[in-house]
Parts: C-alpha cells; sequence; structure tokens
C-alpha cells in the first residue's frame, strides 16, 4: 500500500501536475524540490518540454510551448522548444477546424501554447531520428502567443548562414541547436567551477571594478573619459592588481568570473572583452597552484568528453620552443623539430654554411612530413613559402624522399651524398615523405618552424588526413619562461615576457641585477591541444624588487603604481595565482571553430557589434560633459 502510493506520488512530481489553463504557472513544490532531477517546467506555463516526451507518457494531458518549427501536409506541426522537437497532430473534425486553420497557416518560428495527448505514432511511422519519434502530441486547444515575421535566415542547423547575418540576428542564431548546447555547458563548467572552489576549498568569489587606471605593460586597454577634464578610466585587462591587494587584505583565497578587456587585433581565439576564471592565493608555490587547476579541471570536466588523468605533463619553455617551435605546442600530432646545424655546417649548401660561420646565435632546422609528398604540390610550397617571407626568412628549403632514399628539390643537387645520408637518418625519412629546413637566428627559425608545422598539418588534414583528433584533449604546462625580453617594437630595452608583477625563479633571483635577460621567470602556462587556456605565476612580494623592476629594467613610472608597492610594503604574504581562459577553454571543449561560438553575445572580427552597431557615435553635446571632442582627421 505504501509502496504504491510512494510510486504514484514520485510518478506525479517527475510528470508534473496537469494544467488545465495556460495563464496558470507551473509551481515547484517542496517534495519536487528535494528531488535530484532537473525539473525544467518548474513556475512555466508548459506542463512538460517538448524534447522529454517518450512512450511511457502516451496517454497524458500535456501542455508544450514553443516555436513552431514547419508544417507537413496541413496535419503535421513540428514545435520545438529550447529542450528539442516534438510532432504535433492536427484534428481533423470540424469541432477543432480553428485549431487547424490556425497550426496549418502560421509562420515558421511562430510561438505557441499548445493543450494535448500523448500518443504513439503509428506502427512503421516511427522516426528514429527524433528522441521523441516514438510519439506524436494529439491537439485539442492551441493558443497563438506571437505571430513571426518573414526571417532573414531559417533557425534550421544544416543551413549555412553568413557569419555577419548570424550576428546582426544573433537572437535568431541562439535559437540554434549548436550554440544552445555550448552555452548550456559552458553554464554547467562554470557551476562546477564554483562549486569546488567554494564548497570544497574555501575561496571566496569577490567582484573587482571595471573602471581602473592605465597599467604600465601589456595590451592597449579601452579608455573610459570621466568628467574631469584630462582625467580617463581604464577598463581592466585583469583583475591582476585587484587580487594582489586581496593577498595583503588577508583574503587569502580568492576567485571571480571575471570580465576582461583588451583593445588588441582580433582573432578565433580573441574577443576585445572575455570571461577568465580567476584565482589567487596566498602561501602558495607554483607545484600548489598547478595541482589545484588540475583538479579544478578534473572535477569540473563534462561527462562523455573522457577522463582526465592527472598530473598533466610538464614542459619547460626552451624544450616546447626547440621541439615545437612555439610556447604552446600542439602535441597530438609528431612532426617535431630537428636542430641539423652540425649536418649542415659542411654539406656543400653555401647559404646554409655562411649562416652558421656568420653567427653562432644561427641555427638549422628542419622537419619531416610523413607521407606529405602526394599532399604537398607546388601550391602548397608556395603558402609555405609566404610564411617565411611574412616571417622576413628569405625561403625554405623543401625536399621530395623519392623511391631508394633518393632525395629531390631545387637544394639536393648542391648536398653532398654523406649530408643526404646523414639528413635522412637523422629525421628518419622514408619514400613519400617531405623534408622542410630553414635556417637564421635560432629562437627566430625555431617560431618559423613551429607556424610551418602547423600550416603543414592544416594542408594534410584538408587532404584527409587526420592528424589532431578533436575527441583528444592533450594538456601541457609550460614553464620556465624568460622573465624579460626583448621589446617587440624593435627598440632598445626590454619588456615583461607575461606583465611586471610575476616573480623570478628563485635560482635567477641574483641575475635581475645583473643579466635581466638571462632571468627565468615563476610564469606558468597550460596548455590544451595547442591553446594558451590558463596562465600565471607565483608574484613579486618584496617591494624593493618590484620597485627596481619597474624603474631600472622596465624603465616604466613606478608612481603610477604607488598604492600596489605601498602594500607590499604593509605585510604582504607571498603569493601566486592564475586564470583560466574560459571562452578558449569552452572553444574547445564544445568543438567550435571559434570563440563567438560559446558567447551568448560576440563582436565580430572588426570589434563591432552588427546587431546593436555597437561602437556608436555620439553627438557633440553629449560628449561635452567628459571634454571630448572629435576631429575630422
Amino acid at each position: 500500500m505504501y509502496s504504491f502510493v510512494a510510486r504514484s506520488l514520485l510518478s506525479r512530481l517527475v510528470q508534473g501536475v496537469t494544467q488545465p489553463h495556460f495563464n496558470h504557472v507551473r509551481r515547484l513544490s517542496r517534495g519536487a524540490a528535494l528531488m535530484s532531477f532537473k525539473d525544467v517546467s518548474s513556475y512555466s506555463f508548459r506542463s512538460h518540454t517538448c524534447g522529454e516526451l517518450r512512450a511511457v507518457h502516451a496517454g497524458e494531458d500535456v501542455t508544450l510551448c514553443g516555436w513552431v518549427q514547419f508544417q507537413r501536409k496541413q496535419l503535421f506541426v513540428t514545435l520545438r522548444d529550447s529542450y528539442g522537437v516534438i510532432q504535433l497532430v492536427l484534428p481533423l473534425d470540424k469541432k477543432h477546424a480553428d485549431i487547424r486553420q490556425t497550426l496549418a497557416h502560421l509562420p515558421p518560428e511562430s510561438v505557441v501554447c499548445v493543450h494535448g495527448v500523448v500518443q504513439l505514432r503509428p506502427i512503421g511511422e516511427s522516426n528514429k531520428e527524433m528522441t521523441t519519434g516514438d510519439v506524436e502530441v494529439a491537439v485539442n486547444k492551441v493558443q497563438l502567443v506571437n505571430k513571426s515575421k518573414t526571417l532573414p535566415f531559417q533557425v534550421r542547423d544544416f543551413f549555412q548562414v553568413n557569419e555577419h547575418l548570424r550576428l546582426k540576428h544573433r537572437y535568431l542564431d541562439l535559437r540554434g541547436t549548436q550554440l544552445q548546447r555550448n552555452l548550456r555547458l559552458r553554464s554547467q563548467v562554470i557551476m562546477k567551477m564554483r562549486e569546488f572552489l567554494i564548497n570544497n576549498h574555501g575561496f571566496v568569489d569577490v567582484e573587482t571594478p571595471t573602471l581602473f587606471r592605465r597599467t604600465p605593460g601589456g595590451a592597449r586597454e579601452f579608455i573610459v573619459p570621466s568628467r574631469e577634464k584630462g582625467k580617463f578610466f581604464c577598463l581592466p585587462q585583469s583583475p591582476q592588481q585587484f587580487k594582489q591587494l586581496l593577498m595583503v587584505g588577508g583574503l587569502d583565497r580568492y576567485f571571480q568570473i571575471a570580465r576582461c578587456y583588451r583593445d588588441e587585433d582580433l582573432r578565433q581565439d580573441r574577443q576585445p572583452e572575455f570571461t577568465q576564471v580567476d584565482i589567487e592565493m596566498s602561501f602558495v608555490n607554483k607545484r600548489g597552484v598547478k595541482q589545484l587547476i588540475e583538479e579544478l579541471l578534473q572535477y569540473a570536466w563534462p561527462d562523455g568528453k573522457g577522463v582526465l588523468k592527472l598530473p598533466f605533463p610538464r614542459m619547460p619553455y626552451k624544450e616546447a620552443l626547440e621541439k615545437y617551435g612555439s610556447d604552446k605546442p600542439d602535441r597530438r600530432f609528431g612532426m617535431e623539430l630537428h636542430d641539423v646545424s652540425d649536418i649542415m655546417r659542411s654539406c656543400g649548401v653555401t647559404v646554409f654554411e655562411r649562416l652558421l660561420q656568420d653567427n653562432q646565435g644561427n641555427s638549422i632546422q628542419a622537419i619531416n612530413v610523413k607521407h606529405g609528398a602526394p599532399c604537398i604540390k607546388n601550391r602548397e610550397v608556395e603558402k609555405l613559402q609566404e610564411l617565411a617571407t611574412q616571417s622576413k626568412f628569405k625561403g625554405l628549403s623543401v625536399l621530395q624522399v623519392a623511391a631508394g632514399g633518393e632525395v629531390k628539390g631545387p637544394m639536393a643537387k648542391h648536398m653532398s651524398a654523406p649530408c643526404q645520408s646523414a639528413l635522412l637518418k637523422e629525421l628518419q625519412a622514408e619514400e613519400g615523405d617531405v623534408l622542410i629546413i630553414a635556417g637564421g637566428d635560432h629562437q627566430k627559425t625555431c617560431e618559423l618552424m613551429g607556424r610551418v608545422r602547423l600550416e603543414c598539418a592544416d594542408i594534410l588534414e584538408t587532404s584527409g588526413v587526420q592528424l589532431r583528433d578533436p575527441d583528444v584533449f592533450n594538456f601541457l604546462w609550460v614553464t620556465d619562461f624568460p622573465l624579460f625580453v626583448p621589446k617587440e617594437d624593435g627598440t632598445l630595452g626590454l619588456e615583461s615576457a607575461h606583465h611586471p608583477f610575476t616573480a623570478p625563479h628563485p635560482d635567477d633571483t641574483h641575475l635581475v641585477f645583473t643579466n635581466p635577460q638571462k632571468v627565468r621567470s615563476q610564469h606558468y602556462d597550460l596548455v590544451l591541444n595547442g591553446s594558451e587556456v590558463a596562465g600565471g605565476s607565483i608574484r613579486i612580494h618584496d617591494a624593493e624588487l618590484q620597485t627596481y623592476v619597474l624603474e631600472e629594467i622596465l624603465k616604466e613610472d613606478a608612481s603610477v603604481l604607488n598604492h600596489l608597492i605601498e602594500a607590499l610594503q604593509s605585510g604582504c604574504p607571498p603569493h601566486g595565482g592564475i586564470a583560466i581562459g574560459f571562452d578558449r577553454l569552452m572553444a574547445i571543449l564544445c568543438n567550435a571553430d571559434s570563440i563567438r561560438d560559446v558567447i551568448a553575445f560576440p563582436k565580430s572580427t572588426a570589434g563591432h557589434d552588427p546587431m546593436s552597431g555597437a561602437p556608436s557615435q555620439l553627438p557633440d553635446v553629449e560628449l561635452q560633459p567628459f571634454h571630448v571632442k572629435v576631429t575630422s582627421e
């Protein structure tokens, strides 16, 4: 008796109480709140979602709300909501002619509420491609909520729509299955991260200001005028200074889902405004931060994406550069760089021999594109040569291994036989392989060959050779970066490899004062499938060292950071942290081509919002209080 009553109550809770009127909002009962299932129809007009109906619901009265996807034969209508689709069957009797008249002639994407009875589809008419394909709903009541106008494109997953048009009508694009799935997965992952940090490890979620002042170094910042003449705010590139100040203030475990802003050139994995999972801890070292992030990702990792094996492998920056030509290597495929300087030193090729004689800082690098000959033809070689030209190299040497180990190519006739044999052995080359060689400044040559390596992978995959499995998630910690690098604009002096608050490697601290270009940093990047998805460091917590770095090495005005320097003088604990580039991480998890596909309202590649027309002009009268005037130049 009790068992039967319990089963009956549970069934009613799961199915929801049928609502006799559309304006009656469904509420979540206290009993249902204790259940582990997600009642996505709570507090709603509907009793069920379109995507949840199955054969077990046959005979039940249901209320559904959604968009009309399409009609068929003036008898069937496909209704879609955020959770799936269901087939509606329209009544044929005269009594319900108004229902058929309403639904059969509605424009697609019109919004309706329907009431009806779930029934099994006739034998042989099930649709196995639909999760609801065994059932349909016989409609006995309909309410037209909102009739749609003719839309600029159809909301169907198999239609290819120009991206500008998609962004201009983003509210329509959001109805698509892929964006719905991506944004819901994004929400799930961020919720799991919050649980891990707050509930499991005592982190405090702190919001930091969006209006701040200019930060020395780093990317260009967005400027916000104030009403004080000549004074401006800047939107923060990250909450870097604030989270360090929180450590001084005793909130020793901070995190924030932070909005960040950078006025830099855009590409597939960049946006002018983006989201970071920002984390900082006191009394911690590099190992502690890395372990935290590994376990955080393992905890929040979505079902169906495999199991993360901890710890993630580590690799020094120098090794990553010399092995893959990049500080964010994609290790899902080989094609590693080989230093063939010793082989080419007396190979008979004058240009390479002179390169090595003229400068000890030069090297010759080579890669072997296994079985690349059928894919890399003249057109592809021209593309690779263009890469070299863009990097200010005179060109690449492209060789092909023919039958019997014969080396073919423009440079092959100048290479001695012993040199060719040594090159084939070093690169483990065989018939059908393509060998690519470049020479010059060691670091620049490695970086060029890293780009060539990725371009070759693109060429092979375009030809049907899969090298980078999107279902494989290859994490790697890259460590021991240089603390300072020559200025990117070519002028004399050094700049921070990451930011000016990064602490030097403990073994190299003395070099800060004698040979700063040789100092390694306590910075660490987390790389996933060739993309940097997180980066952080142990920070400088000594005021004197921080002042020296700013004034003597970076030649920055330390007074801009007086607030931070004074905080470091006020009993600052050792601390470090990291920021996860959440948009990039989700783009990889969702196998999206661009981070725009995991952001609800992204900007275009030009940094514009085609939907609202932002950025837009303002009349002079609105600019006047900010002491800003637009000139005609």
